[in-house]
């Protein structure tokens, strides 16, 4: 008898290790690790989707074992690196096995259930020695059914569909195509007045290759194609197709451009590391000095060797423009992975992968996961984003599970950014990474845009419009009249920050979190940007029922408004998350811009980063400040790489470029900084800040945040995780906390936050896995508990 060692799909303390299940007869030879299973589990043998993550022969001393019930595949859906890299994964990432395994799917390969899920009863210690220690078997019959039917706080509401399997119709797509069999077709007698069928005849006799059954069906009738299926002529059949290859029909080839001196000395020196790499490489380069062409040719490298690469790229910046570069250089080995694909075109982009069809993956944080064999180069762009850590369960950062996949192929890690992360540029001053620099724009004659402060206090009573200083007014007019282009960011999205009572001071706000609405006057509502919650514009305040309420602060919606009024005659374009709703929008709305379509481009953040527009000449940030003064150590860091990266989509051709950045702290020295493009000088100023402070990357941090619906549970139970931490930790350990986060309540829940600042620690990890098993205990299960490893957002 086989048996399978199998994770259920249910994220627990008890179930974070395999359960041992009998092989049917009937898949003994099929079976494989890697594969999913259906398996009855409880009491009640409720189905559950499994992973089988080991196969052995029946030693004997088993008894009772559950048969697995269904095996979901025909080949292995993860490899035994994948498999490798969850065991790796969770001693660093607080996240069950079952959560690491599902993130490596695409989603359609994933069950979901249909059921509420019971409350999980506590444990004895005496039950927890009986069922799980290290040396006996986990038997699925063993456990209670409560338990069996426990998830995790976190997913129990979600409601679902059924289970996808691989042979489903929902998960694969087909198109019915036929074939002539021309021997039949030429014994056909076909009358003299059918002429139709004649028609058809000779031309399928002319054109015998086999096609699309839908383009027959544009010519011939249902009756007139089904005789000729009836008598055998034409078979019709079945077959796969791609729902994403419409991405790559548009897309013609390009050649590849030539280097210049300091960019082939980096493709050489990275490519040089193929296969026996011993570090990752850090790439610091300008804006514009063509590190995505340096990919480019070091991916060729990489293909040339027979191996695979994956190019990850911020969310923000998977514009057309940015995969269409890999797509014209390398075809249909491309695979891109990214949230605008639908759920059958992320899981056809993943087959591909799977089939080795795919030689490279461009695409957001998760293509880490790609399953790729044999990797030469793993890149990363813009590697300082704060977007490539997961802020959900499971809360990985893409660069560590990088940093396991290069070790594991011998691959070349690439981190490319303008401006690197704080952590990354440290670990390459102490030569933990190599570290390699691109000083000049990739174009001779494309120079580093001027940059001008504007102080908004200056102007104070002179402005016309409320986001706009009069000397950025005259710029834009300037460029208009010039049949140039100006993109304009403001990192906030709607019309007005919000809605204030000038008699009684009330300001309208969530009733679900702890922050104000924001009014869209698009949708004539007030938005939570957190929750969702959506309510009409009040007309008189909610407070004092004066009619004294006005709207303050600004968002993109209103200096869209603003500029629509001072120029009338420029074409407009607004890009944020209200305008790129729709699929295809984003692209859309680059398309017309890079086209000429418009004069002015408007946006938030998703407008900094990858942008390439040579008749773009005039770059304004109309609120420098939006991201300075967060209550969050990077605050100094993000803001400064913000203004860098969107400074520099001005003048990226022959042009000459100008930046106007207005700002209430022009003398804050990451203004000042981003003002001279001077990262190096950036990176000390913050190191020695860091220092003082005792933060990354002197010391390592963990943020646990606890969320309950009860302000007062929360605080208790904040400082009960409080006690474990001091009890279980050492005393070189610093522990700041418990405090409410500085949004403290959302979604009808409050937040309270410890963070954990460490340089070597012994017992954290068996410290914050006591934390874990601790709410799932019965008096803590209504507790919402987060662990995150090196948190990149303190908000």
């Amino acid at each position: 008898m086989k048996l399978a060692k199998i994770i259920v799909d249910i994220p627990l303390m008890q179930t974070d290790k395999p359960f041992t299940y009998e092989v049917p007869s009937k898949w003994e030879n099929l079976i494989q690790v890697g594969m999913r299973v259906h398996v009855p589990f409880g009491r009640s043998n409720r189905l559950l989707q499994g992973f089988v993550v080991g196969l052995s022969d029946d030693l004997g001393n088993l008894e009772n074992l559950k048969p697995i019930s269904d095996l979901l595949d025909f080949e292995p859906v993860l490899n035994s690196e994948q498999l490798l890299l969850a065991d790796q994964m969770r001693h660093r990432v607080f996240s069950y096995k079952i959560s690491l395994l599902k993130a490596m799917l695409p989603s359609l390969l994933n069950s979901k259930y249909d059921k509420e899920f019971k409350p999980l009863p506590s444990l004895s210690d005496e039950e927890r020695q009986t069922y799980f220690t290290k040396d006996k078997p986990l038997l699925a019959s063993d456990l209670d059914d409560e338990i069996a039917v426990k998830m995790a706080e976190l997913v129990a509401k979600q409601k679902v569909e059924q289970i996808y399997v691989a042979k489903d119709k929902q998960t694969i797509k087909t198109q019915k195509c036929y074939r002539v069999n021309l021997e039949i077709l030429e014994s056909l007698e076909i009358a003299k007045r059918a002429k139709k069928r004649l028609e058809m005849s000779l031309w399928l006799q002319a054109n015998p290759e086999s096609g699309a059954l839908k383009d027959l069906q544009h010519q011939y009738s249902r009756d007139v194609i089904a005789y000729f299926e009836s008598s055998g002529a034409l078979e019709v059949f079945e077959v796969e197709v791609s729902r994403s290859d419409a991405y790559f029909d548009e897309v013609g080839e390009s050649p590849f451009l030539e280097l210049n001196d300091q960019q082939e000395e980096v493709v050489a020196t990275i490519v040089s590391e193929i296969g026996h790499a011993q570090k990752p490489f850090l790439l610091e380069g300008v804006t514009g000095s063509g590190k995505t062409e340096v990919y480019l040719h070091i991916i060729e490298q990489v293909l040339k060797k027979g191996k695979t690469a994956i190019v990850l790229v911020p969310e923000i910046s998977l514009t057309p423009q940015m995969t269409n570069r890999f797509i014209a250089r390398f075809g249909k080995q491309v695979a891109i992975m990214h949230s605008g694909l639908s759920d059958g075109e992320k899981f056809d982009e993943w087959k591909k992968i799977k089939r080795g069809e795919a030689k490279v993956v461009v695409g957001a944080r998760s293509a880490i996961f790609a399953p790729l064999e044999n990797i030469g180069a793993i890149i990363i762009d813009e590697e300082h984003e704060a977007s490539y850590k997961q802020e959900s369960n499971p809360r990985y950062h893409a660069r560590d599970v990088a940093l396991l996949r290069a070790d594991y192929h011998r691959a070349v890690l690439v981190l490319g950014s303008a401006t690197p992360s704080i952590e990354s540029r440290a670990r390459a001053s102490r030569d933990v990474y190599y570290f390699l620099q691109l000083t000049k724009r990739a174009n001779p004659n494309a120079k580093i845009p001027q940059v001008t402060l504007l102080d908004f206090r200056d102007y104070l009573g002179q402005q016309e419009a409320s986001n706009f200083t009069p000397p950025l007014l005259d710029a834009i007019a300037n460029r208009l009249e010039k049949k140039e282009q100006v993109v304009l960011m403001l990192n906030r999205r709607g019309f007005s920050s919000f809605v204030m009572c000038r008699d009684c001071g009330f300001v309208d706000g969530c009733p679900n979190c702890d922050i104000s609405l924001t009014l869209h006057m698009d949708t004539r509502s007030m938005n939570c940007h957190y929750c969702g919650f959506q309510k009409d514009i009040p007309r008189t305040c909610p407070n004092c029922q004066s009619p004294s309420i006005r709207y303050y602060g600004t968002g993109t919606q209103k200096a869209f408004d603003e500029l629509s009024d001072i120029f009338p005659q420029a074409r407009i374009l607004r890009m944020d998350v209200d305008t790129t709703r729709k699929k295809g929008a984003h692209q859309k709305i680059l398309d017309t811009f890079g086209n000429g379509g418009a004069d002015i481009l408007l946006g938030t953040q998703m407008i900094a980063k990858g942008l390439d527009f040579p008749n773009v000449t005039l770059v304004g940030v109309l609120n420098a400040d939006t991201s300075l003064n967060l209550p969050d150590f990077r605050s100094s860091e993000r803001t400064f790489q913000l203004l860098t990266q969107v400074a520099g989509r001005a003048g990226r051709a022959d042009k000459p470029g100008q930046v106007y950045i207005q700002t209430y702290n022009p003398e804050h020295y990451a203004i000042q900084l981003a003002k001279s493009q001077d990262y190096e000088a950036f990176y000390n100023y913050e190191m020695s800040i860091r220092r003082q402070l005792g933060y990354p990357p002197y010391y390592f941090t963990v943020g646990l945040t606890l969320s309950h619906s009860s302000e007062e549970v929360a605080i208790k139970k904040a400082y009960e995780v409080m006690g474990q931490l001091r009890q279980g930790l050492s005393e070189q350990v610093k522990l700041l906390g418990p405090t409410p986060k500085p949004i403290a309540r959302t979604h009808n829940l409050y937040h309270y936050q410890i963070l954990v600042k460490y340089r070597f620690e012994d017992h954290l990890e068996e410290t914050l896995n006591a934390i874990l098993d601790w709410t799932q205990e019965t008096e803590n299960k209504a507790v919402r508990l987060t662990i995150d490893h090196e948190p990149q957002n303190m908000m």
